[in-house]
C-alpha cells in the first residue's frame, strides 16, 4: 500500500504539501495519481504523475495543485497553494495500473490505496 501524509489543519489562503511513500516497491516504475473525497461527495481525481515526471490535472484542479516526485526518496508530493474550504477531504494515493510511462490517466484503474491524509480547511 501507499501511504498518504501530511495532512492536517490549514487556514484558508494557506498551503500544505502531501507525500505519498511506499515501503514495500518502487515508485518510479508507477504512475501516481493523487484523489480526494469530501464527505457526502464521490471520490475526485487531483492530480496524476506518470513515470517520465509528466504531470497532469483536470481543468478543475489546475493552477493550484502541484505534483512533483523525488525518486531518490521514493516519494510522490501534491502542493496544494490558497487552500480553500471546498479542499476539505481525505486525499489519497495510487499507483496506476498498466499505463505507460509517459502518460497518466485518472480515469484508469488504480492500486495500492492506502488510507489517506485528511485536509480539513477552516479558519
Amino acid at each position: 500500500q501507499l501511504q498518504a501524509s501530511g495532512g492536517g489543519l490549514v487556514q484558508p489562503g494557506g498551503s500544505l504539501r502531501l507525500s505519498c511513500a511506499a515501503s514495500r516497491f518502487t515508485l518510479d516504475v508507477y504512475n501516481i495519481g493523487w484523489f480526494r473525497q469530501a464527505p457526502g461527495k464521490e471520490r475526485e481525481g487531483v492530480s496524476c504523475i506518470s513515470g517520465e515526471s509528466r504531470p497532469y490535472y483536470p481543468d478543475s484542479m489546475m493552477g493550484r495543485f502541484t505534483i512533483s516526485r523525488d525518486n531518490a526518496k521514493n516519494t510522490v508530493y501534491l502542493q496544494i497553494n490558497d487552500v480553500r474550504p471546498e479542499d476539505t477531504a481525505v486525499y489519497y494515493c495510487a499507483a496506476e495500473m498498466g499505463g505507460n510511462r509517459y502518460t497518466c490517466d485518472l480515469h484508469s484503474n488504480y492500486h495500492s490505496w492506502g488510507q489517506g491524509t485528511l485536509v480539513t480547511v477552516s479558519s
